[in-house]
């Protein structure tokens, strides 16, 4: 069983960045892609960006593109996502997961999840 586990939430003022972090217990299957969802109260849960096994396809909803960079490191079993000019709309609970190849977006297709890391911008 693979366990995730995100780190990195926080608060932070508009313009701003964060760096979250999910490590996973165990190396997760091979092959796997990794992603991010995001859900705000009262809001249904939205990708925010994916990354494939070896790293050469990358995935950005709409509302984060240009302003977010996933990336992972296999060899710690560790995905990141760096979150730049952060505006107070990306308030949400952030979601580390992870699923076969050919997800990216879909999250009902992801495997494992992780209990999540509160990002809360201000204005």
């Amino acid at each position: 069983q693979v366990q995730l586990v995100e780190s990195g939430g926080g608060l932070v003022q508009a313009g701003g960045s964060l760096r979250l972090s999910c490590a996973a217990s165990t190396r997760t299957p091979r092959m796997y892609t990794m992603g991010w969802f995001r859900q705000a109260p009262g809001k249904d849960r939205e990708f925010v960006a994916a990354i494939t096994w070896i790293g050469t396809s990358l995935y950005y909803g709409d509302s984060v593109k240009g302003r977010c960079t996933i990336s992972r490191d296999n060899a710690k079993n560790t995905v990141y996502l760096q979150m730049n000019s952060l505006k107070p709309e990306d308030t949400a609970v952030y979601y580390c997961a992870a699923g076969p190849p050919g997800v990216a977006a879909v999250s009902h297709l992801y495997n494992y999840w992780g209990q999540g890391t509160q990002v809360t911008v201000s204005s």
